[in-house]
């Protein structure tokens, strides 16, 4: 298989995983945890959380945190997909101005998320 044959197949594993992502979000916290096995890591300005339990307490807290009027808010404000890396951009004012979020995809499942918010 040519570098290029698996730079593209890597990119399609990585965009499949970001987009199942995005979308699992309204499907709940089950769907979301899918995205992640035992060996992932989520690493935030507060706290690198790590294993399946910690990265679901985090979402767990997260989405219950969330008004909702939040979730009508959110709006993407770039996404890049390279390789093994996905990158996230976005909003939901006015509770969050401006998030990013960097993705490393290994086979199906995100081996390292980054998170960091800012609020007004």
């Amino acid at each position: 298989m040519s570098t290029a044959t698996m730079a593209s197949d890597s990119a399609q594993a990585t965009k499949k995983a970001f987009d199942h992502h995005l979308g699992a979000f309204a499907k709940g916290l089950d769907e979301l945890m899918l995205d992640y096995d035992a060996s992932s890591v989520l690493i935030t300005p507060d706290k690198t959380y790590t294993g399946l339990a910690e990265i679901r307490g985090f979402f767990k807290a997260f989405i219950d945190g969330a008004a909702p009027e939040f979730w009508a808010a959110f709006k993407v404000l770039n996404s890049t997909v390279t390789g093994e890396v996905a990158y996230l951009a976005w909003e939901a004012k006015p509770w969050v101005t401006l998030a990013t979020d960097t993705f490393v995809v290994k086979g199906d499942k995100f081996s390292v998320q980054t998170f960091t918010s800012f609020s007004a």
